[in-house]
């Protein structure tokens, strides 16, 4: 059905949010309305990056309490277009809590730019100014999920070795987290932008 493919994923931010005259908002608005949808396998990647990232995304996972869960799936009440994968959710007593988002890095960046970042207000400066699209991710993923923080994490990578990142054990200093609040003003953005995308699918359900 071409509903199935009407919404907008926290991965579609940044096109959401580009030029709209641009081939990156019209590649948007072609996969809203296309009916296909896109199915992606990480794992699988032939590009190294997006593989080592998902095996990376998988080993973290194993390290966090049983209380997280994978890819929790939450869709915004207000506009119910918006939808978001969260990479581990924190669920108490069938709640949601609290979630983390990961991003890998390469080792030049996490130790010359990210890990010198000693207060949250540093990394937090850092993110909104060379992780822009990662900051709007989150703000959408907050939105969607009605919760006022959100914990982006970056992990270090070392090696492009399938095997060895399977196997690899994750150390404290590999990592990074930075808590990134709520920010109303990029969310009023984001949902200015998402208005004609929630009309074309309320038109289309009707």
């Amino acid at each position: 059905m071409i509903t199935d493919t009407m919404y907008i994923g926290s991965g579609d931010i940044t096109a959401l949010l580009s030029d709209i005259h641009s081939s990156t908002y019209a590649k948007l608005l072609q996969r809203f309305v296309s009916g296909e949808k896109p199915h992606y396998n990480a794992l699988a990647s032939p590009i190294d990056a997006l593989r080592t990232g998902a095996i990376l995304e998988d080993v973290y996972g194993k390290t966090l309490p049983f209380c997280y869960v994978s890819q929790y799936k939450v869709q915004s009440i207000e506009m119910d277009v918006f939808k978001a994968s969260l990479d581990f959710a924190e669920i108490d007593d069938g709640k949601l809590k609290a979630f983390i988002e990961l991003k890998t890095v390469s080792f030049d960046e996490y130790f010359d730019k990210i890990v010198p970042l000693e207060s949250n207000s540093e990394k937090l400066a850092y993110v909104r100014k060379y992780k822009k699209h990662y900051y709007n991710q989150v703000q959408e993923q907050l939105y969607c999920s009605g919760l006022d923080q959100a914990t982006l994490a970056f992990l270090c990578v070392f090696e492009y070795n399938d095997e060895k990142n399977w196997n690899r054990e994750i150390k404290d200093n590999e990592i990074t987290r930075v808590t990134i609040p709520r920010d109303d003003t990029v969310i009023d953005q984001i949902k200015s932008r998402g208005e004609i995308f929630q009309r074309i699918k309320d038109y289309h359900i009707k």
